[in-house]
């Protein structure tokens, strides 16, 4: 039979690269111009901050990833980078309300650009864990009665 176990600090390690992996590579290919994410981005600036250059913006927002993962990396770090994901966060959702489109093929069927967006739901929980485990906080238990 085959044995695997992991230690809660391994766990933590793992969770903290793969976070730092996607957001450093996602946002280097924004800063690149590389990112399949252009069009998308672009259309929602546009409705969301329309005076806002995109190129100025991209490089924000590929930086901004960039810093998250980074911060994610580093444990006494985690207290900064929660609050910047989850507003990044917030933002990423904003297609599935300002560009329907994009990203609904019909009503609760996403296109694969809407799934991709959906899925960062796994990132926040992810994230709001590290961040837990790292400030000490551990989920109440119920009582019985």
């Amino acid at each position: 039979m085959l044995k695997f176990s992991i230690t809660e600090n391994q766990s933590d390690w793992y969770s903290r690269i793969a976070i730092f992996i996607v957001f450093f590579w996602f946002g280097f290919l924004k800063i690149l111009f590389m990112s399949p994410a252009d069009d998308i981005v672009s259309n929602l600036l546009t409705i969301t901050m329309p005076g806002v250059p995109f190129s100025n913006f991209f490089i924000f927002l590929g930086l901004l990833e960039m810093l998250i993962g980074i911060l994610f990396l580093v444990k006494k770090w985690t207290k900064y980078a929660l609050p910047i994901l989850l507003v990044h966060m917030i933002t990423t959702f904003g297609p599935l309300i300002f560009v329907p489109e994009a990203v609904w093929q019909s009503p609760l069927v996403p296109t694969i650009e809407g799934q991709y967006i959906i899925k960062n739901l796994i990132i926040v929980a992810l994230a709001i864990g590290i961040y837990m485990d790292t400030v000490h906080i551990k989920p109440k238990k119920r009582r019985r009665s």
